[in-house]
């Protein structure tokens, strides 16, 4: 290894066994990571990608994946190193957590259900640092602290079904960080976090990275996150490494035809100035070889627009007035001592054919709003009229056909999907419960809905557990466009693709509005994918919608200081913008916890333009 080195891979293969075949997950990778540095590796879901960062803390023993050949050297000082490949496990439970930690991509699955966060935190903790509980839950709180959860000291306590996606996934990064390791492994870290957090997290560990010395393995499919982050990029491909240089070599000079795919696919906050109507992105066809070699990229036109108009002269599909839902918090005896105001008179519609896109904070009631219109949440009070029909007053037995007008993408798919029911039984078990369809002719649409999120008809005979993330989201997809619905509430349905697939499966969406009139409820932190595929944009924060109006009036004529705000904190696609200075705000995230018996002021919103309303703010606070 070379001096300045920290971990190098060399011709590292990775294989599962299946009943019938072999998966070569990790196919001859060689690459390394210098002290200090951040290395981004990119590529397709399912490419490969986690794998190789879990065999680094040979995690694949326990997951069927084995280690065939290969090696992963890692430095333990100046002059000495040892490969990672042949320790036992013995060995490699000290190295974890203390020198390398990680980020996993989905938080509700490598939280502990029934621990605390305060005591999953301070677990590694004691274990590694040797330090006392009641230390150790210091420590705990300063990290918390650090990635800017609200109501810190209350938090500790809470459990992980408690909090938002967003809010777990800052619980996973306090957790990998307060070691302070030599090397950290982040797997989609942000991606269930709004554009502002995500920049706070980005910057923080990028001080910790300063502070400590600490290196940064990045997983991303993010290519806005790559070129804010990354020292040196690495392009994968099937199991394989297929381009490696300076992140402003692969982004300005990019060689290889896939990394080439990829950056076409990236949404660009900006890119629909001036467009009245949503637009596709450039669709990317690539052509394998049977070997899987990349042989061919081509590109459909991009800024397809859209064909159908939305007439905003008719009635609204879905009206939405003064919806609320808060949540009580119970004393110990059965007694509410407060209560949690996730959504506080909200106001909107949407058309018939419309895309209303729905952004903010995470933890700021977005999926929420979506729950509660569905009524798997029951909101405390407020109109929800489905075509002319007033939802909040159905019993659940009335509710049942309106389920089938009205499906739901959901935010985490793991946590959302049977983990004991094959694919196929997934998909197909909505039409069978809605007698749409015989067995025979419901295997038949559940390939042709495979096809249509871009997997092969064999994922049917999979369980869960045998996809990446990115198949998996793709999978509820497929499952919501099964009844064939007239709207479709889709929370954070993009966020965990790459952005190739997340670009197709975005112009799937599209062409399903065109051919059947379809309508989206667009649930995202995603501020570039949200400006490309909605009409209308609503932004919210704290429960609250603090400005509303077409796309091209919040995008290109934001009005609240808060609509700026998550606009500034969208990373851009090109290393040579990245910020130089970090941005570590420390304002306190104000509370939506109150008492009992309070009860905000309605505050009405005040007309801009036509059809574009923000709330009143005072622009000396902000």
């Amino acid at each position: 290894m070379k001096k300045n080195c920290l971990i190098e891979l060399k011709d590292l293969k990775v294989q599962f066994k299946l009943k019938d075949k072999i998966v070569k997950a990790v196919d001859g990778v060689s690459w390394h990571i210098n002290k200090g540095e951040t290395l981004a590796v990119v590529g397709e879901s399912g490419s490969g990608k986690s794998v190789t960062a879990l065999s680094l803390m040979r995690l694949t023993d326990y997951s069927g994946g084995k280690i065939v050949s290969g090696e992963i050297n890692f430095s333990t000082g100046e002059n000495s190193s040892i490969d990672l490949a042949k320790q036992n496990q013995q060995i490699m439970g000290n190295v974890r957590g203390n020198d390398i930690s990680m980020i996993f991509q989905e938080p509700m699955t490598s939280l502990n259900p029934v621990y605390t966060i305060g005591m999953q935190i301070s677990e590694a903790i004691i274990k590694h640092q040797g330090k006392t509980k009641n230390e150790a839950i210091k420590i705990a709180l300063e990290m918390i602290k650090l990635v800017r959860i609200p109501e810190p000291e209350k938090q500790l306590s809470q459990y992980p079904h408690q909090l938002s996606g967003g809010m777990r996934q800052r619980v996973m990064i306090a957790m990998a960080l307060c070691c302070k390791p030599s090397l950290l492994i982040a797997d989609e870290p942000t991606t269930a976090l709004d554009v502002t957090i995500q920049s706070q997290i980005l910057d923080l560990i990028k001080l910790l990275q300063k502070e400590i010395g600490m290196s940064v393995m990045f997983i991303t499919h993010d290519m806005g996150v790559v070129a804010e982050v990354a020292d040196r990029v690495v392009v994968m491909f099937q199991g394989k490494k297929v381009e490696e240089g300076s992140a402003s070599a692969i982004f300005h000079n990019p060689q290889h035809s896939y990394t080439k795919a990829l950056l076409a696919a990236v949404p660009r906050l900006g890119s629909m100035k001036g467009r009245k109507t949503p637009a596709k992105f450039a669709n990317v066809d690539i052509n394998q070889s049977e070997g899987g070699e990349v042989k061919q990229v081509s590109f459909q036109q991009e800024f397809i627009d859209l064909k159908n108009s939305v007439n905003y002269k008719t009635k609204p599909l879905l009206e939405i007035k003064g919806l609320t839902t808060r949540f009580e918090i119970k004393t110990g005896l059965g007694g509410k001592k407060g209560s949690v105001h996730a959504v506080e008179n909200i106001d909107f519609s949407l058309q018939s054919g419309e895309t209303f896109g729905l952004v903010g904070e995470s933890g700021c009631g977005k999926s929420t709003t979506g729950r509660s219109i569905i009524r798997l949440i029951e909101p405390t009070r407020g109109s929800v009229t489905f075509e002319g029909t007033e939802l909040t007053d159905l019993s659940s037995k009335e509710m049942i056909p309106f389920r089938r007008q009205i499906q739901m993408i959901f935010q985490d798919p793991f946590a959302s999907l049977n983990p004991r029911m094959i694919i196929g039984d997934i998909i197909s078990e909505p039409m069978r419960v809605h007698n749409l369809y015989d067995t025979k002719n419901s295997l038949t649409k559940v390939n042709d809905l495979l096809k249509k999120v871009g997997l092969q008809p064999e994922y049917a005979n999979r369980y869960p557990h045998e996809l990446s993330g990115g198949q998996r989201q793709r999978i509820g997809i497929a499952r919501a466009l099964a009844l064939e619905p007239k709207l479709i509430i889709a929370d954070e349905a993009v966020s965990a693709l790459d952005v190739s697939i997340q670009a197709q499966v975005v112009n799937l969406m599209m062409e399903l509005q065109e051919e059947f009139g379809l309508s989206y409820l667009f649930i995202s932190h995603d501020m570039a994918v949200i400006e490309r595929v909605s009409h209308r944009v609503g932004v919210m924060y704290l429960g609250e919608i603090v400005e509303i109006g077409s796309r091209n009036q919040v995008f290109e004529n934001p009005q609240h200081p808060y609509t700026k705000k998550l606009m500034s904190a969208v990373p851009i696609a090109d290393p040579n913008k990245r910020k130089t200075k970090l941005n570590l705000m420390t304002d306190e995230i104000p509370s939506i916890v109150h008492s009992v018996n309070y009860e905000p002021e309605k505050i009405d919103l005040i007309s801009i333009d036509d059809g574009h309303f923000v709330k009143p703010f005072d622009s000396k606070k902000n």
